[in-house]
């Protein structure tokens, strides 16, 4: 009776260990979809100085200082607004880059982007994503 209630609180702890980790140890995401709204929620981290000028996905110069951000799927030029969860901080950025590729991350935000957001000293953020607008999808040709 002893080994079954010893191995009844070890598998207990088990499970519970990962509802006890902190934001940024563990991956949440959740997408949320309403009447006309799509809602992200999860883990976004932030890119500065060091990838400044260099090209994004959408073809512009990154600036570090901008309002923009990385989304996987949104197409380049929907604004999106990103709200910090702990701080309710909250902001409209351009996505114009393609990313993260971190798993666990939902959005890879511009050094500007954080420091408006309060997040530029912790580096991973827990956000929320509120779609604004959604730009046409450009065809080449």
């Amino acid at each position: 009776m002893i080994k079954l209630h010893a191995l009844a609180i070890l598998l207990a702890s088990v499970f519970m260990l990962p509802a006890l980790a902190s934001p940024g140890e563990k991956a949440r995401t959740e997408t949320i979809h309403r009447e006309n709204a799509t809602i992200q929620v999860g883990t976004a981290s932030w890119y500065g100085r060091g990838v400044a000028g260099r090209i994004t996905a959408s073809g512009e110069k990154l600036n570090p200082k901008g309002m923009t951000c990385a989304h996987r799927t949104l197409p380049f030029g929907s604004v999106v607004k990103v709200t910090d969860i702990a701080s309710g901080k909250h902001v409209s950025l351009k996505v114009n880059d393609r990313g993260p590729y971190v798993k666990g991350r939902i959005l890879d935000l511009s050094e500007g982007a954080a420091k408006e957001l309060g997040g530029s000293e912790k580096g991973l953020m827990f956000v929320r994503i509120e779609i604004v607008s959604i730009a046409k999808a450009q065809v080449p040709g």
